[in-house]
């Protein structure tokens, strides 16, 4: 169910953090979505994949209802989301919350997956990063709300990607790409022009002063992982994220 994993209780007034970013493994659904597919919109069986979201949400000791998810547009939108405030058809690419009661879901299938955290003011964020996001900005808005909002110790997991060997893409989009990061420049196997999302993510991220984890993977390469590159019609995994009381709260 998970290709990573972090369970870190609160200490003191500190908030702790439940964050993961699931595979393709012990799920319910079959065929092209087999198994772990997390994604409503990709026509897969609606009882597997809600069958799906339940054990990732027992997992992190919620139910079902208390994922959050957003409908992902490859934007620079945010939605604020808690307990209460729940709107899964809201057109966002960045999802913010300060309640511990939700647990936030970005999904992907190629694209690059990004948890955004600060413990010490208890906000927690899931951020999609396609191509067309990220040269768009979607890493800078998504810090941007979050210090906004109080963070100013922000820390960040991201999580396996299609790698450059495997994305190759048209000279123009590669240049857009290197305006947004120069770490995005990259050559695929045979050659041509290729772009490195997660590396001009992470490029980003510490260039903001954000302490970075990044997973290693490709998912194209990596067949526990769901790729629309390489599939085509496939799933979704994700990355998702819990913050946890301060122990002072209990």
């Amino acid at each position: 169910m998970f290709r990573w994993r972090e369970r870190e209780p609160g200490v003191g007034p500190t908030f702790g953090v439940d964050w993961a970013i699931t595979d393709r493994m012990g799920g319910l659904s079959t065929g092209s979505f087999a198994s772990l597919n997390l994604g409503a919109h990709v026509d897969d069986d609606v009882e597997a994949v809600s069958g799906n979201r339940a054990g990732v949400a027992h997992a992190f000791d919620l139910e079902a209802d208390d994922l959050r998810f957003m409908r992902q547009v490859h934007g620079i939108e945010i939605a604020v989301v808690d307990r209460e405030e729940d709107d899964p058809s809201h057109e966002a690419d960045i999802m913010i919350t300060d309640d511990p009661e939700v647990a936030l879901v970005v999904l992907v299938a190629d694209c690059t997956p990004i948890l955004l955290l600060d413990r010490d003011e208890g906000l927690a964020a899931a951020v999609h990063a396609g191509r067309v996001g990220f040269t768009n900005g979607v890493v800078g808005v998504a810090v941007a709300a979050l210090r906004e909002r109080g963070a100013a110790k922000l820390e960040a997991v991201v999580g396996p990607s299609v790698c450059p060997r495997c994305y190759e893409v048209p000279a123009d989009l590669r240049d857009q790409a290197a305006q947004a990061s120069p770490a995005a420049y990259a050559v695929s196997w045979t050659g041509t022009p290729a772009i490195d999302v997660a590396a001009g993510v992470v490029h980003q991220l510490r260039s903001a002063g954000v302490s970075v984890t990044w997973l290693p993977g490709c998912t194209r390469e990596d067949e526990s992982l769901f790729s629309h590159r390489r599939d085509g019609v496939t799933g979704r995994f994700a990355g998702v994220i819990r913050l946890l009381p301060p122990e002072d709260a209990a």
